[in-house]
């Protein structure tokens, strides 16, 4: 079963402006794979540096949208000392605070892929996979090779 975690972006993704093509393709990724989560289908994790980082969004409507979507979540995890490292180190690699948080959480946990729509951080990733357990993809590029081929 797959093991996936999904960043903030991806998870606000389906609450932005769905009139440019590439966010609505996101978008319906992004959506089915919170439904295959729901039917147990794939294993959606979610974290305390999620759960933060979505706690700091001051629109009320969509901070609860993405509660419910982090409610999928099978697994969790939870912050701890070798998480913060990870991320310190991942940040002296020049990822964000936030995105490297969310690595070593995604790492922690076992997942193979961890989803995003942000470009810069994707890209980041792409410079540094030798130094990362897990591939960081676009929603849009990842599901339909893996789940919907």
């Amino acid at each position: 079963m797959h093991a996936i975690y999904l960043d903030l972006c991806c998870l606000n993704r389906p609450f932005d402006d769905q009139h440019q093509p590439r966010v609505r393709l996101e978008s319906e990724a992004v959506l089915g794979i919170v439904q295959l989560a729901r039917l147990g289908e794939l294993t959606l994790i979610g974290s305390e540096a999620l759960d933060l980082e979505s706690s700091r969004n001051p629109d009320t409507d969509r901070r609860r949208k993405v509660e419910a979507f982090l409610s999928a979540a099978t697994s969790r995890v939870t912050v701890g000392a070798g998480e913060r490292q990870r991320g310190r180190d991942l940040e002296s690699l020049g990822f964000q605070p936030f995105d490297a948080l969310h690595i070593a959480c995604a790492e922690s946990a076992g997942a193979e892929v961890l989803l995003t729509t942000d470009d810069r951080f994707r890209k980041q990733a792409a410079r540094r996979q030798n130094k990362l357990a897990l591939r960081v993809e676009n929603p849009a590029k990842w599901y339909p090779e893996v789940i919907a081929p």
